[in-house]
C-alpha cells in the first residue's frame, strides 16, 4: 500500500500554485469545509507515494489570555504581566486543527511548505502540533516530518525544494512565540490602563483605543521627535550674493557664491560694496570631472517599501500586500529579504532573458543582453533570502493598476542592477569679481546607463553651456538677497523605514504593519505630497506623556535590546525562558511606575482635551437624576450625566437619537435609538441596562432587541419573530423603523426589510405552524399593499401568501424559524429547547428559506 505524503502551504493560492507545479498539471482536487485538497500520484525520498496538498491561511493558532484575564473591568492590568497564557485556534469558524488533523490520519509524512522566515517557522510547529497525534508513523515523530525550502514560485525552485527537504527550525519557532508573548503582556497591561484611564475623562478624545506598543510607540516617538523640532525652530536670518554674468549672445547665466551665505549684514554688505566696484568679473579657471551615478544593488524589502510610498505613493503596508500576492501568483520571489547582493550560483542571464520580450522594457533587457558583462554590486547577505527579483514576464493587462506598478518597479529595479553605471562629465567655471570667487557647473551626459530603465533618475536634459576661456573678462549684475534658515520638513514614509532599520525597531516583516497602526489608530495623519507623517494631538501628547514620565518607554533602545535578546534566542545563543522572564520583568516594572505617575501625562491631557462636562450636546434624560446627559460623539461615542457623574457606553458607528422620550420600565431612563441608516440595521436601548444588563441571561451591551424583559414593549420577548438562518441570534421586529420597517438579527448583521409604507406593524402571540411568531400589519385604507385590499392582517412573515411579495429578501435567512414563545396569557418566556418545528408544506418550506 502506498505511503501519503501531506503537503501543508501558507495560503490557498499557494498551495494550488504548488499543487500545480509538483504534479505537472495533473493533480485533481477536492473542496473540504476548511479548505481545498489537491492530490497527485509521485515519489518522496525514493518511494512511490500519493501527495495531498492543503493550506492554512497564515496563523493557525494565536496567543491570548486565559478566559477570565480577557475581562477589562475586573482585571488589574498589572497581572497581565504573570498571568497564564494560552495558545487559541486563530480562526475558529474555519476549523482549521481539526481540518489538519483529520487528513493526517491518513498521511504517513508531512512536509511543510510555510513561508521561508521566522514567522514561518513558527506556523510550522502549529501544524506539527496539529497533527502530531494522528499522523500515522511508528517510531520518531522527526523522522516523518520535513520542511521545504524556497525563494520563489518557479518550477525549478519547487522542485528542487522537494528533493532537498529539510527540518524545520524550532530555535526561530522560539523567538516568534517570545516576541508575541512579550508584545501581548506589554502591549495589553499599558494600553488597557491608559485606555480605561483617559476615556471617561475627556469629551473630545477621539479615540475607541489609546494603545501602547514596544515598536508601535517608538515608531511614533520618531514622527513627534521630528514634530517638535519643527516647532522649536528658530529661524535665523542670512544674506546671499547673487550674480548673474552677460554672455556675448546677450544669455545671463546665475553664479554660485563660494561664501555660500553669511549670517552678519554689515559683513554681507562689505562683500557686495566691494563687487560693485569692480567694471566686470574674469574668468580665472575651468576644470572638466568625469562623474559615475552608480547603479542600485539588488532590491530588498526595505527599499521596496521605500521606493513604494516615495516613488510610487503607496503606503508600505500596501506595497508589502501587493508585493505578497505576486509572490503568490509566481511572478515575483519572495517579498520579505534583508539581502542585497545576488548569490553565486543565481541565473542572472537566464532571468533576464525571460524579461526581453516585455513591450516596457524589452529594448533595455536586449541591449543589456548584447553588451554580456553582468556584475551587480555586490551587497549585504543576511542569510535570509535572496533579493527580490521578477520570476515570470507580465503584461499590463494581467494586473490591477497599482500591482502592475508594483511589479514594473521590480522590474526595472532588477534591469537596473545588470546595468552600467550612469557616466557624465561636469564642467566648472571659475570668476572673480574683486575679492569675491563665483562658479557656475553644468553636466553632460556620457552614458545613460541604468536611467535608461529607472528614467525618475537620469540626468538632467543637457543644456547647451556657452566656453569661457581664462583670462575672458565679462559684464554682471549682482545683488544681496536677505533669506531664512527654515525648519525640516516631516518625515516621510520612506525616512521613518530608514530609521526604524537603523535602530532595529521592528523587522522586515513587521516594519509595514507598526507604520501602518500609528496611522490607524489616529496617532499620525498622512499629508500630500510625498506621504509625510504629521502627528495628531493625541499622538504628540502620548509621546510627550511617556517622555515626562520614563523616556525609556518611547525611545527605541529599549525594543532594539530586545530585538537583539530574540535574534539570539533565533540563533540558539539564548534561553526563551530567561529572555522573557528578564524582559517580562522590565517591563512590569516601569509599568508600576507608569501607573504611579500618570497624573504627569494627564496634565498635558488636560491642556489639550475638555473635559466631558464640557463637551457634548444635551440628548437623552438620566433615570437617577433626571437631568439631560450629553451625547459625546468623539470615539468612543458616550453619554455622560455631569449630575450623578457617570458615563455610559453606546454602541459604535452609528447615529443616536433619542426615540420618542419613551422610558425603560426597569431604571426610568430614556431610550435612546442606534442606526447605521435608513436601510441598515436599528435597535433600540436603554443606556443603563446597555451597560448594566438587569437579567442572568442578558449580556452587556444588548440593546432591547437582546433584552428578556416579559412584558416590555420593546424587548425581544415582545419584538421577536424567528430565528436567525446564519447564527443563533434572533430576528427582531425593529419598532422605532416604521415606516420604512424591517427586523433585524440580534446578533450579526441580517437585515430584512417589510410592510414599506404601514402604518403600524406588531408582533402577535400566535405561533405559526413553521414556529415563527405571526405579525399583524395595518396599513391606511388609501394606502394599502395587501393583494386583497385589506387594511390590516395576521400571519406569518414566512408562509402568508399576501406577505410575500411585501418582504425584501435580503441574504440567507430564516432557514431554521422557531418560536420566540408567547402564550396567550401573556409574553412569556422563550419555548423549551427542544426541535424546532419545521414548515409542514411545500410552500411554507419554500418561503422559509431566503436566497
Amino acid at each position: 500500500m502506498k505511503k501519503t505524503v501531506l503537503m501543508v502551504a501558507e495560503k490557498p493560492s499557494l498551495a494550488a500554485s504548488l499543487a500545480n507545479i509538483l504534479s505537472n498539471g495533473k493533480s485533481s482536487s477536492r473542496k473540504e469545509m476548511s479548505g481545498s485538497v489537491h492530490e497527485w500520484p509521485g515519489n518522496f525520498r525514493g518511494e512511490s507515494v500519493n501527495f495531498k496538498m492543503t493550506s492554512v491561511c497564515g496563523h493557525v493558532m494565536t496567543l491570548d489570555f486565559t478566559g477570565k484575564y480577557n475581562n477589562w473591568d475586573r482585571v488589574d492590568p498589572v497581572d497581565l504581566f504573570s498571568c497564564m497564557t494560552e495558545k487559541k485556534e486563530a480562526n475558529p469558524k474555519q476549523k482549521i486543527v481539526s481540518f489538519l488533523a483529520k487528513e493526517a490520519k491518513s498521511s504517513d509524512y508531512l512536509v511543510l511548505w510555510l513561508d521561508c522566515d521566522k514567522e514561518g517557522e513558527n506556523i510550522c510547529f502549529e501544524v506539527i502540533h496539529a497533527v502530531e497525534h494522528t499522523l500515522r508513523y511508528s517510531g520518531n515523530l522527526n523522522d516523518v516530518i520535513f520542511r521545504a525550502h524556497f525563494s520563489a514560485i518557479t518550477e525549478k525552485d519547487i522542485k528542487a525544494a522537494l528533493q532537498n527537504v529539510g527540518k524545520p527550525n524550532e530555535n526561530e519557532s522560539r523567538s516568534v512565540d517570545a516576541r508575541q508573548e512579550l508584545d501581548l503582556r506589554i502591549g495589553c497591561a499599558f494600553t488597557r490602563f491608559q485606555t480605561k484611564f483617559f476615556q471617561g475623562k475627556y469629551g473630545d478624545l477621539d479615540a475607541s483605543l489609546i494603545s501602547y506598543g514596544p515598536c508601535q510607540t517608538p515608531t511614533l516617538g520618531f514622527c513627534v521627535k521630528r514634530h517638535d523640532e519643527i516647532q522649536t525652530f528658530k529661524p535665523e536670518c542670512y544674506w546671499v550674493l547673487q550674480a548673474t554674468v552677460v554672455t556675448a549672445e546677450n544669455r545671463e547665466i546665475q553664479l554660485n557664491w563660494e561664501r555660500c551665505r553669511c549670517f552678519e549684514k554689515d559683513i554681507a554688505c562689505m562683500f557686495l560694496h566691494n563687487v560693485e566696484e569692480q567694471p566686470f568679473t574674469r574668468v580665472i579657471g575651468t576644470t572638466h570631472k568625469d562623474g559615475v551615478k552608480s547603479r542600485p544593488k539588488a532590491l530588498n524589502t526595505m527599499e521596496l517599501m521605500r521606493v513604494g510610498s516615495s516613488g510610487l505613493g503607496m503606503a508600505p503596508h500596501t506595497v508589502m500586500q501587493i508585493a505578497e500576492k505576486l509572490y503568490t501568483q509566481g511572478f515575483i520571489s519572495y517579498p520579505r529579504t534583508e539581502t542585497t547582493s545576488y548569490p553565486p550560483n543565481f541565473d542572472l542571464i537566464g532571468t533576464l532573458s525571460q524579461l526581453k520580450s516585455g513591450s516596457e522594457w524589452g529594448a533595455e533587457v536586449q541591449e543589456v543582453l548584447r553588451d554580456g558583462s553582468l556584475h551587480p554590486l555586490k551587497g549585504h547577505d543576511a542569510g535570509d533570502h535572496p533579493p527580490i527579483t521578477p520570476m515570470r514576464l507580465v503584461s499590463r493587462e494581467e494586473l490591477d493598476g497599482d500591482s502592475w506598478r508594483v511589479y514594473d518597479y521590480i522590474v526595472r529595479h532588477f534591469i537596473a542592477t545588470l546595468s552600467k553605471d550612469c557616466k557624465f562629465t561636469t564642467t566648472t567655471v571659475r570668476f572673480s569679481i574683486g575679492t569675491e570667487v563665483f562658479s557656475t557647473s553644468s553636466k553632460t551626459l556620457i552614458s545613460p546607463g541604468y536611467t535608461t530603465v529607472m528614467h525618475w533618475q537620469a540626468l538632467a536634459k543637457n543644456e547647451c553651456a556657452p566656453t569661457f576661456n581664462v583670462g575672458d573678462e565679462l559684464p554682471f549684475k549682482v545683488k544681496l538677497v536677505e533669506c531664512q534658515t527654515g525648519p525640516p520638513d516631516y518625515l516621510t514614509e520612506s525616512e521613518l523605514i530608514t530609521l526604524m532599520e537603523k535602530h532595529g525597531i521592528g523587522t522586515d516583516a513587521s516594519i509595514s504593519v507598526h507604520i501602518n497602526n500609528i496611522c490607524q489608530r489616529n496617532y499620525v495623519n498622512v499629508t500630500s505630497p510625498n506621504r509625510r507623517l504629521c502627528p495628531t494631538t493625541l499622538g504628540i501628547v502620548l509621546v510627550h506623556g511617556y517622555q515626562k514620565i520614563d523616556p525609556e518607554l518611547v525611545l527605541p533602545t529599549m525594543r532594539s535590546a530586545v530585538e537583539k535578546q530574540l535574534n539570539l534566542i533565533a540563533q540558539g545563543l539564548a534561553d526563551y525562558d530567561s529572555v522573557l522572564l528578564h524582559t517580562v520583568e522590565i517591563f512590569k516594572l516601569k509599568f508600576l511606575y507608569f501607573v504611579t505617575n500618570i497624573d504627569g501625562m494627564d496634565q498635558l491631557f488636560e491642556v489639550s482635551f475638555s473635559p466631558l462636562a464640557t463637551t457634548g450636546k444635551m440628548q437623552s434624560r438620566c433615570g437617577k437624576c433626571r437631568r439631560y446627559m450629553k451625547l459625546i460623539q468623539a470615539k468612543p461615542t458616550r453619554l455622560h450625566c455631569s449630575q450623578c457623574g457617570e458615563t455610559y457606553s453606546l454602541p459604535q458607528n452609528g447615529l443616536i437619537r433619542i426615540y420618542k422620550e419613551l422610558k425603560c420600565p426597569l431604571d426610568e431612563f430614556e431610550l435612546v435609538t442606534w442606526s447605521t441608516g435608513a436601510k441598515g440595521k436599528s435597535f433600540p436601548l436603554c443606556p443603563y441596562c446597555y451597560n448594566h444588563p438587569p437579567f442572568r441571561d442578558m449580556k452587556k451591551g444588548s440593546g432591547c432587541n437582546g433584552c428578556t424583559h416579559p412584558n416590555c414593549m420593546h424587548s425581544l420577548q415582545v419584538t421577536g419573530i424567528s430565528t436567525c438562518g446564519e447564527c443563533e441570534g434572533v430576528l427582531v421586529l425593529d419598532p422605532s423603523s416604521g415606516p420604512k420597517w424591517k427586523m433585524g438579527c440580534n446578533k450579526c448583521d441580517v437585515i430584512i426589510h417589510l410592510f414599506d409604507e404601514a402604518h403600524k406593524v406588531s408582533v402577535d402571540d400566535n405561533t405559526c405552524d413553521c414556529g415563527a411568531q405571526t405579525v399583524t400589519v395595518e396599513y391606511k385604507p388609501d394606502k394599502t399593499k395587501l393583494s386583497n385590499g385589506a387594511s390590516e392582517m395576521s400571519g406569518c412573515v414566512y408562509c402568508t401568501p399576501e406577505f410575500l411579495s411585501l418582504v425584501e429578501k435580503q441574504r440567507a435567512v430564516a432557514s431554521r424559524p422557531v418560536a420566540i414563545g408567547k402564550s396567550s396569557r401573556g409574553r412569556g418566556r422563550s419555548r423549551a429547547k427542544g426541535k424546532p418545528r419545521q414548515p409542514k408544506d411545500k410552500m411554507a418550506q419554500l418561503a422559509a428559506y431566503f436566497v
